[in-house]
């Protein structure tokens, strides 16, 4: 059974966010508020997490394409081989915001995507989802929780949340009504710059 915790956007509980980092760092799963969709999170240097959340989407781990969440672009250097400053330019003005950057990886990322050439950075603008990651001192990573059955839905209503994934996950976070639509994902890891999915984010910061 999930714990239901309630969590306000506008001044987060530092109890409330403790509690959740700790069951990150036991290898729990968590569902978390985004400044988009919902999103099912794990600690990224857990690895037993790690697969758990790849089973759940029927994914191959090290094929997966989970994004990182970040606190903000202080750990890019830990993931992200070196970019150039227009690229920066660009994180810079987009986040923290509604969007997935993919940007080439490092030699330095967790063992299950050492053979990745490319990470999706996600820096939300959602208190929650940033203190979360803050407290928990590395990113979580991070993949929506689409409704299989409804193909352009994505479930906002956390109590719903609660019902659907009750058995899978640890915790799930009420952190009000989500959005439905997903983040913008743009490809810059090589040029020219691929928008991979229009979404929330607009393309003006490009």
């Amino acid at each position: 059974m999930a714990e239901f915790i309630k969590i306000y956007e506008e001044n987060p509980n530092p109890k409330a966010i403790e509690k959740v980092v700790d069951v990150l760092k036991r290898g729990g799963l968590i569902i978390y508020p985004t400044d988009t969709v919902y999103g099912l999170g794990c600690d990224i240097s857990n690895i037993k997490a790690l697969e758990k959340v790849a089973r759940i989407k029927q994914v191959k781990l090290e094929k997966s394409n989970f994004s990182f969440i970040c606190h903000d672009l202080s750990h890019l250097s830990d993931y992200v081989k070196q970019i150039d400053t227009s690229t920066f330019k660009v994180l810079k003005r987009a986040l923290p915001g509604p969007y997935t950057f993919i940007l080439p990886g490092s030699k330095n990322l967790p063992h299950p995507f050492k053979k990745k050439k490319t990470v999706g950075i996600r820096v939300p603008d959602n208190k929650i989802a940033l203190e979360i990651v803050k407290k928990l001192g590395h990113p979580i990573i991070s993949t929506s929780i689409r409704d299989e059955d409804e193909v352009i839905e994505y479930t906002t209503d956390p109590e719903l949340i609660l019902e659907k994934w009750d058995n899978l996950v640890d915790v799930v976070i009420d952190g009000g009504y989500g959005d439905n639509n997903p983040s913008t994902v743009i490809d810059m890891s090589e040029d020219p710059v691929i928008i991979v999915r229009e979404g929330k984010g607009s393309l003006e910061v490009l």
